[in-house]
């Protein structure tokens, strides 16, 4: 059985994980740790991409071609740009789009370069199960946790934008949607890996998912006690809805 690789911009994410791993082992390789062992029964890679497109295509590309991982799930935080996407909620990604690349007027605005679109498709079967994952840990999240400070979270799907830029203006986030709306482009939140990652996956057939926790609505609040949230919230949505994930792939 090839393995689940599990991959966060951020080392809070997978404290919780790396520490329930049974047989665990470190690989050190292109500049990168990489976490070997199994969880719930299945067996699985834990990786950190680092921030940036160019760092999470690397580390995505070491994971299929050092480690034969077998598909590819993401998550971490972003910002929320969407119509009714509030802190405290997940974004599930149907689909992944790069806010900041253009090669107009050789290619129209938005569209990867030979690959004849803008948009990559996450996994369909995979996005369903993530999808369902982030559900049953909102719905199962109880007053110890701390998702139950967002008692309203809900989960999305839809479009993520990744970009080498963290929007934190709230000029620059409205500019931003107004843009991607207008050239048909309904975006729900912004990152800075997720549309690298999807593009490695394509071109290597890996299936990909990827989920994300509202951390700020990409304004100018949004660097406010942003490591206080990631590691007290966003790293406990991500070993919840991890865990529930691969069980689902137990049951299978």
């Amino acid at each position: 059985m090839k393995p689940t690789a599990i991959l966060s911009a951020l080392a809070e994410e997978q404290h919780g994980l790396i520490d329930l791993l049974r047989g665990a082992h470190k690989t050190s390789h292109a500049g990168r740790e990489f976490w070997q062992g199994e969880l719930h029964g299945q067996p699985v890679v834990l990786a950190l991409s680092k921030i940036g497109k160019v760092a999470a295509a690397t580390t995505a590309t070491a994971l299929i071609e050092r480690f034969s991982v077998g598909r590819m799930v993401f998550t971490g935080v972003a910002g929320g740009v969407g119509e009714g996407v509030q802190v405290g909620d997940v974004v599930v990604a149907t689909d992944f789009l790069q806010h900041d690349l253009d090669v107009s007027p050789l290619f129209p605005r938005y569209e990867v370069p030979f690959y004849g679109k803008a948009r990559f498709d996450g996994d369909v079967a995979l996005t369903a199960q993530l999808h369902a994952a982030a559900c049953a840990a909102l719905a199962s999240a109880d007053a110890r946790q701390p998702m139950q400070r967002f008692p309203q979270a809900r989960v999305h799907q839809g479009l993520l934008a990744s970009g080498d830029r963290f929007v934190s203006g709230a000029q620059e986030s409205r500019a931003l949607q107004a843009t991607l709306a207008g050239a048909g482009h309904a975006v729900l939140a912004v990152e800075m890996e997720g549309a690298a990652v999807a593009q490695v996956c394509l071109d290597y057939g890996v299936p990909f998912a990827a989920m994300r926790t509202i951390s700020d609505r990409a304004d100018d609040s949004a660097h406010v006690d942003f490591a206080r949230f990631v590691d007290e919230v966003a790293s406990h949505y991500a070993q919840a809805i991890v865990e529930r994930f691969l069980l689902s792939l137990s049951i299978k």
